[in-house]
């Protein structure tokens, strides 16, 4: 089993010194240094250590937050790292260790925990949605044409048969936009 660091800066450290020390403390043979800007969730050097891990190695970073940006990206690391087979270790928070049962314990409770806040929200949405159509709220795109320009479309395919193509050049719009338009029946 090898012990491979992995640190990244953060606004309050102008260096990576503290985290270097500690990973190498901790029995880290390799250190990789990511440095990026605060906001930026463009992490290549994560990445790299994600793909080159090998079965049996374990992550082993200074703290969640050098790690992950969020708690879905946390459990979308921790998952890459599970089919893997390489573990991961936070040195300042002892609970996440998944080289030991109740780590790994920990982490399928924040992953139900995930999955559970992500149904809460897509339940709320669509109860909004919902909400938002029962009075009256278009959602989505704004309508190419007006009511007007829709019943004078239906008039001219229907009574004066003009082709949905001559129609469709004549306002401007698509010819699926004159198809929608003679078909629905609003």
């Amino acid at each position: 089993m090898m012990l491979i660091g992995y640190a990244r800066e953060n606004a309050e450290e102008a260096t990576l010194l503290n985290q270097v020390e500690a990973l190498r403390k901790a029995g880290c043979k390799k250190i990789y240094e990511e440095k990026v800007p605060t906001m930026s969730r463009d992490w290549p050097i994560l990445g790299n250590v994600l793909t080159e891990l090998s079965s049996d190695d374990t992550l082993v970073v200074y703290s969640l937050d050098r790690l992950a940006w969020s708690t879905p990206h946390l459990l979308e690391v921790a998952d890459r790292l599970r089919e893997k087979g390489a573990g991961l270790r936070s040195l300042c928070e002892p609970w996440a260790d998944t080289t030991v049962p109740y780590g790994k314990m920990i982490l399928g409770v924040f992953a139900g925990i995930a999955e559970f806040e992500r149904a809460l929200s897509r339940n709320l949405t669509e109860t909004g949605r919902k909400r938002a159509k029962e009075r009256g709220v278009h959602l989505g795109r704004p309508a190419k044409l007006s009511a007007e320009q829709v019943a004078t479309i239906r008039k001219l395919v229907r009574d004066e048969n003009l082709s949905i193509s001559e129609v469709a050049a004549r306002f401007g719009v698509h010819k699926a936009t004159i198809y929608r338009a003679v078909t629905n029946n609003k």
